[in-house]
C-alpha cells in the first residue's frame, strides 16, 4: 500500500524568511538607484544573491513586488499612539510622516513612485490600495479619538483634515526641501489644533 503521509515541503517550496527579508532589501536599494521604470526582477535577484524563480514565488509581478516592499516598510511607520489628546496624537503623527518622508531609501523612492503612479493607473491603484489607504485609515484613528474626546465636533471632515495635517510638512520637505527649525513641528501642530477646532 503506497505511503499517503504528507511529506513536508522541500527547501526550494519554503519562503525562507531570511530569503525574503534579502529581496526586499535588494528591491529598497534598486529603486533607489534605479527608480521604477529601469527596476528589473533581474537586477532584484541578482543584488539578493537569489534566482528570479524566489521573487516569482512570492509576487506575480513587479508591480506587486515592489508595492508590497514598500508597504511592508511604509505602512508601520504611519504610527498613531493614542497620548491622551489632539495635540499630542498629532505631534507624534507628524513625527512619523517626518521620518517616512525622509527615510534613506523612501526618501528617493517615493517621488519617484508617484511620478510613475501618475503616468500608470495600474501602479497607482496598487499604491493607493496597499500603502495610500491603510496609512490613512491610521491617520483617522486620530480624528476619531479626538471627536469621542470632544476635541473635535461630530461632523469634522475627515479627508480634508487628513490632507490639512499631512500637506504643509510634506510641501516644505519634499517640494520646497526647506530646512526644519527644531520647534516647526510644535508650530505647525498649534496651528494645525487651531485650524481644526474652530
Amino acid at each position: 500500500m503506497a505511503d499517503r503521509t504528507r511529506r513536508a515541503p522541500t527547501g526550494a517550496a519554503v519562503l525562507q524568511p531570511q530569503v525574503t527579508t534579502a529581496i526586499a532589501d535588494a528591491v529598497l536599494t534598486e529603486l533607489a538607484d534605479a527608480g521604477y521604470g529601469r527596476l528589473s526582477m533581474e537586477a532584484v535577484a541578482k543584488r539578493a544573491g537569489v534566482g528570479k524563480s524566489a521573487l516569482y514565488r512570492r509576487w506575480p509581478s513587479k508591480r506587486e513586488m515592489v508595492v508590497s516592499v514598500v508597504s511592508e516598510l511604509s505602512v508601520p511607520m504611519a504610527r498613531v499612539p493614542d497620548t491622551g489628546s489632539l495635540r499630542g496624537d498629532l505631534r507624534a503623527v507628524l513625527a512619523g510622516v517626518h521620518e517616512w518622508i525622509t527615510h534613506p531609501l523612501l526618501s528617493r523612492i517615493l517621488p519617484d513612485l508617484t511620478a510613475e503612479a501618475t503616468r500608470t493607473p495600474a501602479l497607482a491603484g496598487v499604491i493607493a490600495d496597499m500603502i495610500g489607504e491603510p496609512r490613512r485609515a491610521r491617520g483617522a484613528e486620530v480624528l476619531t479619538r479626538a471627536v469621542a474626546r470632544g476635541e473635535l465636533p461630530a461632523d469634522v471632515d475627515v479627508e480634508l483634515a487628513m490632507d490639512l495635517v499631512a500637506a504643509p510638512l510634506y510641501w516644505r520637505v519634499r517640494v520646497r526641501q526647506a530646512e526644519l527649525e527644531d520647534d516647526y513641528l510644535d508650530k505647525l501642530v498649534d496651528l494645525l489644533v487651531r485650524a481644526l477646532t474652530r
